[in-house]
């Protein structure tokens, strides 16, 4: 304690590991630091993906294909090896939440509160993003939503944090520091044993759950919530026919309806008899699993020229599903007019599963899987 401090209490905790040091928090901080950063990219591109601004909607990418399967891999991936790196980080500071005075100054007072904010919204950011991952939703609120204000946050405070204790890092950014080198030497190998460790349990968590997005490390794919190649037609399925309240007597009268300035409605024969292709492309989803499969179909584009709908038009794909969102999703004229994005109507030259969305569904390159409607029933030209 610092001259003239009060007499700490014989029963304050008292902290004597020598590894509780500006070093050690300084460099976990820089690993954590890249975490954070890496994903609050990537779940940029992925709320505008999903949520895109009014400004952006009409020049989203197409390409390349397997984009989004890219950066939402990335993020989950990222998300997951974080996990250790922040406890250790939270490991090596928390003796600093017993300090006393609680606030020595103004300027200790806003570390505390920058070190408040940024604990709870990296904590609380990262126990949603793991329940996100195996589909447990057990708030009343939006996950989405409340996961990208926390993002916010969360770079907030961090900006705070890094702006009040940059004199602290700088000192020990590097081992040649003049903070670093005032450190007892002796200390220098118990720290780099502890860093190796956090180290090997991140890469571990990593190559135990990259496998959903990574097919090369799908071998030792041991703790992801979901395995790419397991599920009806060799693809995972997020909601099921029963669960979105998609009956047998709805898909019995199906037909496709496309609204345009010259509107028609066509039976899953009539579909067939139009012009037919086949991509491969992946679909990814924001649980962080992907996969690759040959989708066949009629092109997008060509049923909207059949109905009189101009270029750099939007569309409207309305699903059959009662029940979850994004019953109703958008086609921006970036997607509907690309070449590759397909009203699906086959999987592997297989007609697709219920689960998947027969008889109908909408498969783009570069798109969220929750976008990729489900037992689409209506394109309406907006």
């Amino acid at each position: 304690m610092p001259a003239g401090s009060p007499r700490v209490p014989s029963w304050w905790p008292r902290f004597r590991g020598a590894l509780h040091d500006p070093r050690t928090a300084t460099v976990l901080g820089r690993w954590l630091g890249a975490a954070v950063l890496v994903c609050f990219g990537t779940g940029l591109v992925s709320h505008v993906l999903q949520e895109p601004p009014t400004w952006a909607a009409p020049r989203l990418p197409s390409r390349p294909v397997w984009g989004y399967r890219l950066t939402q891999g990335l993020h989950v991936a990222t998300g997951l090896a974080a996990v250790p790196l922040l406890l250790a980080k939270l490991w090596a500071v928390y003796p600093r939440l017993f300090a006393r005075p609680v606030a020595r100054s103004p300027l200790h007072a806003l570390e505390r509160l920058s070190v408040g904010l940024l604990v709870g919204a990296a904590l609380l950011e990262v126990f949603l993003g793991l329940l996100n991952t195996v589909q447990w939703y057990v708030w009343p609120f939006s996950f989405r939503r409340v996961h990208w204000a926390l993002a916010w946050v969360l770079a907030g405070s961090l900006l705070l944090h890094l702006a009040v204790r940059a004199p602290v890092i700088a000192a020990h950014w590097r081992r040649r520091s003049a903070g670093t080198r005032a450190l007892p030497a002796a200390d220098a190998p118990d720290r780099r044993s502890l860093l190796l460790g956090v180290g090997a349990a991140a890469g571990a968590v990593t190559a135990v759950t990259a496998g959903q997005t990574l097919a090369p490390l799908r071998p030792l794919l041991l703790l992801a919530p979901r395995h790419p190649g397991h599920g009806p037609q060799g693809l995972p399925v997020n909601r099921t026919a029963a669960a979105a309240g998609v009956t047998g007597e709805a898909l019995r009268d199906w037909r496709l309806v496309v609204d345009g300035p010259r509107p028609y409605a066509l039976t899953l024969d009539g579909l067939a008899e139009l012009e037919q292709h086949e991509e491969r492309l992946p679909i990814a989803c924001v649980e962080g699993w992907s996969a690759s499969a040959r989708w066949g179909g009629v092109r997008v584009r060509d049923l909207l020229r059949r109905a009189g709908a101009p270029d750099g038009s939007r569309v409207r794909v309305v699903s059959l599903q009662r029940r979850g969102a994004f019953a109703v999703t958008e086609l921006g004229p970036s997607y509907a007019r690309d070449p590759l994005t397909l009203l699906a109507l086959r999987i592997d030259g297989e007609a697709l599963h219920p689960d998947h969305g027969h008889p109908a569904r909408i498969i783009a390159p570069n798109r969220p899987g929750v976008l990729q409607t489900k037992w689409v029933t209506r394109l309406e030209v907006l």
